[in-house]
């Protein structure tokens, strides 16, 4: 059954769960109670500005390939029902559901930061992550243009950076991209998730098309820019059975390599995910469900390094194998590549002096 004209249009959370952190607070954990009209705070987004004192932050974990990070925005946009990064809102003080895709915090002072940062005597130069946590490239980009501040940064000062994202407005930033590309500073990676229109705009609302994604691959490809396709996340009795057809689509626009993540419901991102399944897919729900926990030893989390992005046991098992097999067909010249971190330099000050 299609439960499209159920759901809170343009959101991909339907409640907003209190922060954990609040030890008392109101709030209306499902839509259809009459205190608040959600439908109508639902289109909403507000943004609140952060004059951070601080940008970089360092990642201690085995499961992610670099150990810096940045996040020019906390909260989403995009809405993405299943989002890790839902959960980290809280800290700022909002919940994990309507809260995260409706309340924005925005950074614009992230590229003096991030000059500041580089300018450390103490940094050493090395990949960093944009951004690791919410998309960099997400609607308000589009009026900020914080991210591609940050790309003139890390242009200016040679540094390499892996970028995370599911935007085609990153298509917009092209003339940077390809001067970081030439001197191997740059490598994005394009969330794929499915080729489902349908299934797309319940489950990631705000995000664009998987056309309009694969469209974001072949540009940049053609541009000489590096793009892995992350099919991310698999879900489990949803998009798994997708996987070839991802792959395929994604080796067929220029994507020169290929990774895929297990989802994991961390939190409350697990209330906000059963609560959407159950209206989304109200006949499907508990299969769904059942084999997200499958993958997790019975839990619909996993917080443990090493297993909590690929899951374990026999359906991860076959999952990883059915990826395998599709990206040796898809990818028979997977390449990895790596960042050159060599080139990074400070303006007005020279190489040599940099090492005293």
């Amino acid at each position: 059954m299609d439960n499209q004209g159920l759901l809170i249009k343009g959101r991909g959370s339907q409640i907003n769960p209190s922060n954990k952190f609040d030890s008392s607070s109101y709030v209306s954990e499902y839509i259809e109670g009459i205190d608040e009209n959600w439908e109508l705070f639902g289109k909403k987004t507000k943004y609140y500005v952060s004059n951070s004192k601080s940008l970089v932050n360092k990642v201690n974990s085995p499961d992610v390939k670099y150990n810096l990070s940045i996040n020019p925005y906390q909260g989403c946009e995009h809405g993405c029902v299943y989002c890790y990064a839902r959960e980290s809102h809280q800290y700022w003080g909002f919940g994990p559901g309507l809260d995260f895709e409706s309340k924005i915090i925005v950074k614009p002072n992230a590229p003096e930061l991030l000059e500041k940062y580089f300018r450390r005597r103490s940094y050493i130069a090395q990949p960093i992550m944009l951004s690791g946590n919410t998309d960099c490239y997400q609607p308000i980009e589009r009026k900020l243009k914080i991210t591609r501040r940050l790309l003139e940064v890390f242009l200016k000062y040679r540094n390499p950076v892996s970028i995370i994202s599911k935007n085609y407005t990153m298509l917009r930033d092209l003339d940077l991209l390809k001067k970081l590309a030439e001197k191997n500073l740059v490598h994005v990676a394009i969330s794929l998730t499915s080729l489902d229109k349908d299934l797309q705009q319940k489950m990631e609302p705000r995000t664009a098309s998987p056309f309009k994604r694969l469209k974001t691959i072949k540009e940049l490809s053609e541009n000489g820019i590096p793009v892995q396709a992350m099919i991310a996340p698999v879900i489990p009795a949803l998009t798994d059975h997708e996987i070839p057809a991802l792959l395929q689509a994604a080796a067929a626009v220029g994507a020169e390599s290929a990774s895929y993540i297990v989802v994991r419901l961390n939190g409350n991102v697990s209330k906000v995910f059963e609560n959407w399944v159950q209206i989304a897919y109200p006949s499907r729900s508990k299969r769904i469900l059942s084999a997200i926990s499958k993958c997790h030893n019975g839990n619909l989390n996993d917080s443990r390094f090493n297993t909590r992005m690929t899951g374990d046991g026999q359906l991860a098992d076959a999952i990883k194998d059915l990826f395998e097999i599709s990206r040796r067909k898809h990818f028979k010249n997977d390449i990895k590549r790596e960042l050159d971190s060599s080139q990074f330099r400070v303006p007005g000050i020279s190489k040599q002096s940099t090492l005293f």
